[in-house]
């Protein structure tokens, strides 16, 4: 059992999403920074899509109310345990009573905390994401309050502590990602379906400096800069929207869908963020300067493949150390 001692708005339980219900108006939701979760949950030994602890908001304190092993992930806070310092991407042990406290971090904007056995909140559509829109999923379908307490998992069986560490993702696969330069996040995208209608603007959408206003949210990102629009007046009628979908209002400030996207919408849609690029964007902070870069979808399958081989790299890693510890043959 893990208690909230201290809290911010919009922290919550996510994990990676629950897919396959758009068609009845219920977003997927989910982690902004699913590949953090993912290998937070691969060094404890989870599934990789167990549930986890999204903060966004800090400082964060939780009370460990029984021996649990724990990973933080994601945005490089100062992370304390009974006012100790303990390493990001890295195993450790709680024993009841512990506290662990989460500081603002020095960059990027969210934070995950995964426990060995995940977070156990009851499932809803197969996943135990907040949903907050629709008041429900993860702990009563709210941010947590302090006070708060989850449940975790059983773990299978009692395993020797295992204190495996792993290069985050942006050290490690800084050859895969367009490089920031100048504070400016470089993101991949491939046009869309109705990009060509933006005439000379298109090719501006492309060129120009974005920034994440303040109006952003586990929704949406939206962008500031010169507006762009249509070379003409254009009606749609409202189609499917998912995650890293581009779209452009009437006012000429586009939208990025995000975890919490949309199910249908009308505007236009001028690209789409390619989908390993989506947790970069999920770190982002209010205020970032975005560059979009034309992309293909070779170049996007390669950047997947590359991601997906750092994750396999990291399940090699805690097979070996547990194999030394002699916890597996």
């Amino acid at each position: 059992m893990i208690e909230i001692v201290q809290t911010g708005p919009l922290n919550t339980v996510q994990d990676l999403g629950r897919p396959g219900y758009r068609a009845i108006g219920v977003s997927a939701s989910g982690a902004m920074d699913p590949l953090a979760v993912r290998v937070g949950n691969v060094l404890l030994g989870n599934a990789q899509d167990a549930a986890a602890i999204e903060l966004q908001t800090f400082p964060f304190k939780v009370r460990f109310a029984a021996i649990a092993e724990f990973a933080v992930t994601g945005a490089d806070g100062a992370n304390l345990l009974n006012d100790r310092d303990v390493m990001s991407w890295c195993v450790h042990r709680a024993v009841p009573g512990d506290v662990l406290e989460i500081r603002q971090p020095r960059r990027m904007a969210r934070v995950y905390i995964t426990v060995a056995g995940g977070v156990d909140v009851p499932v809803v559509m197969g996943s135990r994401s907040t949903t907050l829109r629709g008041g429900f999923g993860g702990s009563h379908g709210r941010p947590f309050a302090a006070g708060d307490a989850l449940a975790i998992a059983p773990v299978e069986s009692q395993v020797q502590y295992r204190p495996v560490a792993v290069v985050e993702p942006a050290a490690a696969l800084q050859g895969i990602f367009p490089s920031s330069i100048d504070d400016v996040l470089h993101v991949r995208a491939i046009p869309a379906g109705e990009h060509d209608l933006f005439a000379s603007d298109a090719d501006r959408f492309w060129s120009q400096l974005w920034r994440i206003s303040p109006q952003s949210d586990r929704t949406g990102y939206r962008l500031s800069g010169e507006p762009i629009k249509p070379e003409a007046p254009v009606e749609m009628r409202s189609h499917g929207v998912v995650p890293g979908v581009v779209q452009v209002p009437p006012g000429g400030e586009p939208i990025i869908q995000m975890s919490d996207a949309n199910t249908a919408g009308g505007y236009p849609k001028i690209a789409g963020v390619i989908e390993s690029d989506l947790w970069r964007l999920g770190q982002a902070r209010i205020g970032t300067k975005i560059r979009f870069v034309r992309s293909t979808h070779a170049e996007a399958r390669a950047a997947e493949q590359a991601v997906d081989r750092y994750v396999e790299d990291v399940c090699r890693t805690a097979t070996m150390v547990k194999r030394a510890l002699g916890v597996i043959a």
